[in-house]
């Protein structure tokens, strides 16, 4: 199978090795994506349509060595060549899908263009600003563009980003160690009254109020998407969302991903987006600590394991 990262083994695609008893919406064989969030279909956050939560997210342990238990990462240890995983964490794709490519199904592109489509539910002809360049945040400028945003504005320190960022739909890049003044500041003056769309996927808390700070004052919704250490906390002046704007997160886009990412999966089959572009590098996994370096050094976007 193929797993991406940068986090360690939660994305994936891969083949049904066996089914257990009780299996009946996949056979070996079948082509597959591991789910990190799962859909379980009988809890309330599954039965809710305004959810894409599960219950059934608390972890549980299928794999066992020597005797001993194992425990998954984020459901799924694509880094792994084997994993144990229950019915409801996996989705089965098109038998057409190249496992190469869609492996970044399984959360990062899912990820940065659902919070786009589902979540901000971008408006044709409105502005956007996308804090954070990597795999994420440049899916984001993919949903953007697809749903239709006139102007979107690409935020990061690593201009090496940029050309990439305008080829897959931005339209302004901007690096904010190039400003005397708070980007916030600087994206206000650009837009006129902030934009319409701000995305955080980077994950310090500076930049998540700075992208809150950079939308419309009135109407703006914020986006976030990138994760804080754990224990963070964040501090705002609470005018900032007391004159309307909206400030919300965003859990792998929005998508119920047992039945979503089967057709996100087929409109990408149909070229209805590129998300290949994000892959820049592809390695045997036994080279993993060369992929590790490559993020390190803001070298890759997604670097592709192949087992």
């Amino acid at each position: 199978h193929c797993s991406s990262f940068p986090l360690s083994g939660h994305e994936g695609a891969g083949i049904v090795e066996s089914v257990g008893e009780g299996v009946t919406s996949m056979k070996p064989g079948d082509k597959v994506i591991p789910l990190c969030v799962p859909q379980c279909g009988k809890c309330s956050f599954c039965l809710n349509p305004e959810s894409n939560f599960c219950q059934k997210s608390q972890q549980d342990t299928r794999s066992l060595c020597k005797g001993k238990q194992i425990h998954h990462f984020l459901w799924v240890s694509t880094f792994a060549e084997y994993t144990v995983v229950p019915e409801y964490a996996v989705a089965k794709i098109d038998a057409a899908a190249p496992l190469d490519k869609v492996c970044l199904f399984s959360c990062g592109f899912s990820t940065g263009y659902g919070s786009a489509i589902n979540q901000a539910k971008v408006k044709p002809g409105s502005t956007c600003a996308v804090f954070g360049l990597g795999g994420v945040g440049l899916s984001v400028i993919i949903g953007c563009k697809v749903a239709g945003a006139s102007r979107i504005i690409a935020v990061d320190i690593n201009k090496d980003k940029f050309a990439k960022a305008k080829q897959l739909g931005a339209t302004d890049c901007i690096n904010p160690q190039d400003f005397k003044k708070p980007i916030q500041e600087v994206l206000t003056e650009m837009t006129g009254q902030g934009v319409d769309y701000s995305f955080e996927a980077i994950g310090k808390a500076e930049t998540m109020v700075a992208a809150l700070a950079s939308c419309n004052m009135s109407t703006g919704v914020c986006v976030m998407i990138g994760e804080l250490d754990s224990g963070s906390e964040i501090s705002i002046n609470p005018t900032l969302l007391l004159t309307g704007r909206t400030w919300k997160g965003s859990v792998l886009g929005g998508w119920k991903m047992r039945e979503c990412i089967p057709k996100l999966v087929s409109s990408y089959l149909e070229k209805k987006f590129n998300p290949d572009l994000l892959i820049t590098h592809t390695l045997p996994f036994d080279k993993v600590n060369e992929g590790f370096e490559l993020l390190r050094t803001g070298k890759s976007i997604r670097t592709v394991l192949l087992f």
